[in-house]
């Protein structure tokens, strides 16, 4: 494939209908649903795609170590082999953490014989407003301690002035908004990848991040992403849902479908 260069005067002809996408997103909320056995596998897949995340400042090694555990084992094994599914490798896509915690998760993980990758936010995470040197020594120290992807925040400033370039994977906001995760946004930015794979044949993943904290929320994503994009993007390598709630709420509703009774939080701990 050849090098594609970004057209910027498609970008300035954008137009959003946003009534529509505001209907739409509100139509999508009240009609579509999934149930029984059904519901648990489409839980399960959203599990496999779950960055799980911890982005606390009083974060320490001990609970980087629990996250990684959990990280393995996001759903109670008796669940999975009640459904049939404790040999398929249900992990979370990826553990969510910062620079300064990457060797802890890295350590955690290898201990532990797994092979989920250390995702790590980076470059001035969330403001963004360090210095370019800074940005890219965070970039670099992280991946030396082990992590295999980085939640790159950029410099708004560049969007707001209009120096856009491409990505691989776009992300509605860092979850440390007061607003994060919507599905009007979510919307125009699915079509906005659809459009640019159209153009360019390049499949760009998406990544939801802050808000959603039910297993709900996660259907309504999933459903969401299929529909826009197709099952192609409902795989851990395309599709990413940043979240530190949301696998308690989806092991609830897995024990409720295995079990018909709802669980006590302390019947499912973090690890």
């Amino acid at each position: 494939m050849g090098v594609f260069f970004l057209d910027l005067g498609s970008i300035s002809r954008v137009q959003v209908n946003q009534p529509a996408v505001i209907r739409h997103a509100e139509q999508i909320q009240s009609r579509r649903t999934v149930k029984k056995d059904w519901q648990a596998a489409w839980l399960l897949r959203a599990v496999t795609c779950i960055d799980l995340t911890t982005l606390s400042g009083d974060d320490t090694p001990s609970n980087i170590h629990r996250l990684c555990y959990k990280a393995k084992h996001p759903i109670r094994e008796d669940l999975l082999r009640a459904m049939n599914m404790h040999d398929k490798g249900i992990t979370t896509a990826a553990v969510c953490v910062y620079p300064a915690r990457v060797a802890d998760a890295v350590k955690a993980l290898k201990t532990s014989g797994c092979n989920i990758p250390v995702a790590s936010v980076a470059t001035g995470f969330p403001a963004a407003q360090t210095s370019l040197k800074t940005r890219l020594e965070e970039i670099r120290i992280a991946v030396e301690d082990g992590a295999k992807e980085i939640d790159i925040v950029i410099n708004r400033t560049l969007v707001l002035t209009g120096q856009w370039e491409g990505s691989d994977f776009i992300k509605t906001s860092t979850g440390k908004e007061a607003v994060n995760a919507t599905l009007p946004v979510g919307i125009v930015m699915m079509r906005a990848i659809r459009d640019f794979y159209w153009k360019t044949g390049n499949k760009v993943g998406f990544k939801p991040a802050g808000g959603i904290r039910t297993a709900k929320d996660a259907l309504t994503w999933l459903i969401l992403m299929k529909e826009e994009l197709g099952d192609e993007w409902l795989k851990s390598d395309l599709f990413r849902l940043g979240a530190s709630t949301l696998l308690s709420d989806i092991e609830r509703q897995i024990y409720h479908h295995v079990t018909g009774r709802y669980a006590a939080y302390h019947d499912l701990p973090m690890a």
